[in-house]
């Protein structure tokens, strides 16, 4: 039964703009035919790019984790997820489930409406469907406008990660209990 309530993903995101609401962008699972469009996502937005068979492997095991946001049918963001086992990031208790943000991004032209937010509210259900307890991701220390939003939906610095991207800059790994 939790299964096809969480299925029935076609989600209409509002966003208050002046007073008035507006439509703007719907949410869904990412499909196969998506990929070239993430992909592109992916490489205009983030210096960290993967291989076709990542993205088709994560949407595989955990298709609940892997959403894209739409607006005037054209793919604006998405946010990638998979689910691991380990220990808790807040150091207490043994082994457990955790949903872990692989990816999410947003092109520049939809930011600002609230996309990001709902993309990671959504994997964070998809998260809590595989059962994790905890989300984990990691962002670059000097992004402060992802930091500022993780932190308003609870996400908090549990450790950093000196050198962790390419170009050496360190990361934030940032956790919330689900």
């Amino acid at each position: 039964m939790l299964k096809a309530q969480h299925l029935s993903l076609n989600s209409e995101i509002l966003f208050k703009k002046g007073g008035i609401m507006q439509q703007t962008f719907k949410l869904r699972k990412f499909a196969p035919d998506d990929l070239q469009n993430v992909m592109q996502i992916n490489r205009v937005c983030l210096p960290e790019n993967y291989t076709d068979f990542f993205f088709m492997d994560l949407h595989q095991r955990f298709p609940e984790t892997f959403i894209v946001a739409e607006e005037n049918g054209e793919i604006a963001g998405y946010i990638m997820c998979r689910i691991e086992v380990g220990l808790s990031n807040f150091g207490f208790g043994g082994l457990i489930k955790k949903g872990h943000v692989v990816s999410i991004a947003v092109m520049p032209q939809y930011r600002r409406k609230g996309i990001a937010r709902a993309l990671i509210n959504k994997g964070l259900d998809g998260m809590q469907y595989y059962k994790a307890k905890q989300c984990f991701l990691e962002v670059r220390v000097t992004n402060d406008a992802a930091i500022s939003l993780y932190k308003k939906l609870g996400f908090e610095v549990t450790r950093t990660i000196s050198g962790y991207y390419s170009d050496g800059e360190d990361a934030y790994v940032m956790t919330k209990k689900l």
